[in-house]
């Protein structure tokens, strides 16, 4: 898959031109395979890149600017969106590509698509937090459980010595 940026090379606003070094930059950093498609110089290019940006994406006036992104023929962005992306570590799910092997995006994949020791799944780990603390949470409840049974216990003893109580003194009292 390569990612397709649709770039305006002889732009005269300065504000493009740093949105597109910007998402060029960044993707050069992360050692994605892209290509730069140029719609000043390209007619072909910018029409395509025109009519493939969905409607609810393309602003009032109709006419998307440059940088806009995809992948392959799939819409991923323009740049506020890939800004969005960036300041979240989601590039990668942004622009639809897997996360390179051995990265913390790779790990935290991996994680989510494998069963936990306890029989949950790992994004429920993430949610309640990590595995140990679900195993100390487990620990601390098994604690209380037990403590809760010996107050019952506790209880039911006190009740049962206070109906031997009451059954003595009512014998007593039948006695007399």
């Amino acid at each position: 898959m390569v990612i397709k940026v649709f770039l305006a090379t002889s732009s005269g606003s300065t504000a493009i031109k740093k949105k597109q070094q910007d998402v060029v930059g960044f993707l050069e950093a992360l050692k994605v395979d892209y290509t730069q498609l140029d719609i000043a110089c390209n007619e072909e290019n910018r029409m395509w890149m025109r009519q493939n940006v969905p409607e609810e994406k393309k602003p009032s006036n109709g006419i998307p600017l440059p940088p806009q992104i995809f992948n392959e023929e799939s819409y991923c962005g323009d740049y506020e969106t890939f800004f969005d992306a960036k300041e979240d570590n989601s590039v990668y799910a942004f622009l639809g590509l897997a996360p390179p092997p051995g990265s913390k995006d790779a790990l935290q994949a991996s994680n989510e698509e494998h069963i936990v020791e306890n029989c949950t799944h790992a994004e429920e780990t993430n949610q309640e937090g990590t595995q140990d603390d679900l195993i100390g949470h487990a620990e601390e409840d098994e604690e209380q459980e037990e403590d809760l049974q010996s107050e019952e216990e506790e209880e039911a003893d006190i009740e049962e010595e206070g109906e031997e109580e009451y059954l003595e003194e009512t014998q007593e009292e039948e006695a007399e």
